[in-house]
């Protein structure tokens, strides 16, 4: 298991790099993500050089394989963006894998874990937003706990389902009677805090645009991709405010995945 005491911590201090400055600029660069790649792997080909044994390098290659189809997955489904989809690829290569079978065990274990506290870290980060736009927020969440009320009968009803059924339900039964008010919050909090109109001057490549935008006779689509440096020329060009989709800084989640990690594989 030593072997692993570097990866792990070479992860981390990727991690907090990455997490200072997904803080400060909302990207992560492009130097931080690949990089730790290239030392995963460089380490895990030296480490079975050095002990003849292939295998250490094979199993770190299948997991940064694994991390890149899921990174891909989820940025393509609007969950992460590039920098966080990027940053997991190399963190699929520290993970201690001995056999096929833990790459689902401690691969999408890992990815449950970061799920898990990525839910509750973006929970509390959103308080931040709602006290600065609360006026807002307390309009649109009203609006979609009204349009919406129909899922808080349905849930309720499921609530009671379930407690019929089995007493030892009951910590599932709580989830479900919340699951609709945290998704009317969710998207009261996206509507009324990030959303917002921004000027051509302060976009930056990969800024989500909420809708279509026409300049001329160019029309710049929303794209999971977000803009690129020539449509922001573009809107540059015509002066051109547009709404923009700000996100929640999600590497510092990754960073909390970590260390809980860390504890855990290396206990």
């Amino acid at each position: 298991m030593y072997e692993y005491y570097f990866l792990f911590a070479l992860a981390l201090i990727w991690a907090g790099f990455a997490a200072v400055q997904d803080s400060r600029t909302r990207e992560i660069a492009n130097w931080i993500t690949f990089s730790l790649i290239a030392f995963v792997l460089a380490y895990r080909a030296f480490y079975s050089i050095y002990t003849n044994d292939i295998s250490f390098f094979l199993y770190g290659l299948g997991g940064v394989l694994l991390f890149t189809a899921m990174g891909y997955l989820f940025y393509y489904l609007g969950v992460f963006a590039g920098g966080d989809a990027k940053l997991l690829f190399g963190i699929g290569g520290i993970i201690p894998y001995i056999s096929l079978r833990d790459y689902i065990f401690y691969g999408l274990g890992f990815m449950m874990l970061l799920f898990a506290i990525g839910v509750l870290y973006t929970l509390i980060y959103s308080l931040f937003y709602v006290k600065k736009n609360f006026v807002s927020f307390k309009k649109s969440f009203a609006k979609e706990f009204r349009l919406g009320r129909i899922w808080i009968y349905v849930s309720a009803a499921a609530f009671a389902a379930l407690l019929f059924i089995d007493n030892v339900l009951i910590a599932y039964s709580w989830t479900v009677l919340f699951l609709p008010v945290l998704y009317f919050y969710a998207r009261a909090v996206e509507k009324s805090c990030m959303i917002k109109m921004t000027s051509p001057d302060k976009l930056t490549e990969g800024d989500w645009l909420v809708d279509d935008v026409r300049v001329g006779r160019k029309i710049i689509k929303k794209t999971v991709h977000g803009l690129t440096y020539e449509e922001i020329l573009l809107l540059r060009r015509a002066g051109k405010k547009v709404l923009i989709k700000s996100g929640v800084p999600f590497a510092p989640a990754f960073l909390i995945s970590l260390i809980i990690a860390t504890v855990y594989f290396l206990r």
